[in-house]
């Protein structure tokens, strides 16, 4: 096979350059131009459109409208493992591609040989390509995890033409990559995990995927901040987009899905590592619950969703008097949201807290980022301020607006259902959340405005 010609694609306009330049010469940005390949039995085009980094992931059809257009469920197949399965919509599809990424150490790799043990033992074949392990690293670990006598496909292999030729030969139901950022194709003079040969292979991966049928599992690098390392085209080329969360100092994971093209987005999956692996969680809501026998001042449950799974979270706030400077942190929430929410309680409800440091905390290491944490917020920080702690079995959630409004909470019915399963006895919750029908050993509260809110709690404390 005759090499590939190197060429230069601005990532701004697509214009093609046969060697690098600072400055692109079609659109005039700086520093924008990167390595891509273009076949060597054809000349680069003029069109822009026709550069490889833009080729098309799907295969060409012909134009029908929507209405012709056989639509049909997607077959998914389930890996046996139910968190991760909630989490990608089901289970693998036939010719989907997912991009994992987190922490080193996090526990990629584990749930990954785990997922791909199930399936082969279940009857689909599968292959492990590792690229920053050896064989016998693999089945160490296998054996670690208690997957004796398992007959999985390893491949040690981080060229790409190799890893698509064996992919062609063995046609695997499942195909898992490990890592894309070590992954290389002859076809382009950079090193590996730089961010031409990390489009490239993960392009050609996907194309493969789509022509084939093999769904195809990426496992990506994270930056310092958490975020996929490589181009963000990577994210877009994909089906599915899957982060690992949570502390390695702690036993427990949080799986979420950023962008699934098969399912819901922001579903989470909750997992335990144990000495035989990743273990899913059939009641997360305890992990994120409080440990104490009595009411602490500056606690407050929080029904928080996500996805489509209620849980309950534990909302810790600490207000301590403060320098010239006072301190707002928030660890799990947002720390402007916070100092929007400490400037309402003091112009509607008048709590002031501008020479206190204020530390609010979602426990378990859980992010909250729906604004229904509002209410639960404030008193949190209210107790903290006033030494005073809320009734056992107190829960609530709504958001708060600038006007002191307290506005619905999405799917309020399924969060109050959870919380009275889960043995919650006193909610306070918006006026529009408020069920028609009363729920069984649940006391709701409903209020519209943030001194309403806060006047209900002084009565039940």
């Amino acid at each position: 096979m005759a090499k590939d010609k190197t060429l230069y694609t601005c990532s701004e306009c697509g214009g093609t350059s046969p060697r690098w330049l600072g400055k692109c010469p079609h659109c005039g940005a700086w520093n924008t131009l990167v390595e891509t390949a273009a076949p060597a039995a054809q000349a680069p085009s003029k069109n822009r459109l026709a550069a490889p980094a833009y080729a098309g992931l799907a295969p060409s059809t012909e134009v029908a409208t929507l209405a012709d257009i056989e639509a049909s469920d997607v077959a998914r197949t389930p890996t046996g493992i139910d968190e991760l399965d909630r989490v990608l919509g089901g289970g693998i599809v036939e010719g989907g591609v997912v991009l994992i990424g987190g922490d080193p150490g996090i526990g990629k790799s584990t749930l990954l040989l785990q997922a791909v043990d199930a399936l082969q033992r279940g009857g689909m074949d599968t292959l492990y390509v590792t690229g920053e392990e050896s064989g016998a690293q693999v089945a160490l670990r296998s054996r670690r995890l208690g997957l004796d006598r398992s007959q999985v496909q390893v491949l040690a292999e981080i060229q790409l033409e190799k890893i698509l030729a064996t992919l062609d030969a063995q046609r695997p139901g499942l195909a898992v990559i490990d890592s894309i950022q070590t992954v290389y194709s002859d076809q382009l003079t950079s090193a590996p995990g730089s961010v031409a040969q990390v489009r490239e292979c993960a392009a050609h991966l996907t194309r493969a995927a789509k022509a084939s049928g093999v769904a195809i599992v990426l496992v990506g690098h994270v930056t310092k901040e958490g975020a996929l390392a490589g181009p963000r085209v990577l994210e877009h080329m994909v089906d599915t987009v899957l982060y690992f969360e949570g502390d390695t100092h702690s036993s427990f994971r949080l799986v979420r899905a950023i962008k699934n093209r098969f399912g819901a987005v922001n579903e989470i999956g909750v997992f335990a590592m144990t000495e035989r692996g990743l273990k899913g969680v059939t009641n997360p809501s305890a992990i994120f619950l409080s440990q104490h026998a009595e009411p602490v001042p500056g606690s407050c449950v929080l029904v928080t969703l996500e996805g489509t799974r209620p849980m309950l979270v534990e909302i810790q706030a600490l207000v301590d008097s403060g320098g010239p400077s006072p301190r707002r942190l928030s660890v799990g929430l947002d720390r402007d949201r916070l100092a929007m929410l400490l400037a309402v309680l003091h112009r509607h409800a008048g709590i002031a807290c501008m020479d206190q440091d204020v530390f609010v905390n979602a426990v378990g290491g859980v992010r909250i980022s729906e604004p229904a944490a509002d209410l639960a917020v404030m008193f949190a920080i209210t107790g903290s301020l006033r030494a005073r702690p809320l009734p056992k079995g107190f829960l609530a959630f709504g958001e708060v607006g600038l006007a002191g409004e307290v506005r619905p909470a999405p799917r309020g019915q399924e969060r109050l259902r959870e919380a009275a399963k889960l043995g919650f006895s006193v909610a306070v919750v918006p006026k529009a959340n408020a069920p028609k029908k009363p729920i069984e050993g649940l006391e709701i509260h409903a209020v519209e405005r943030v001194e309403e809110a806060m006047e209900v709690v002084r009565r039940l404390q």
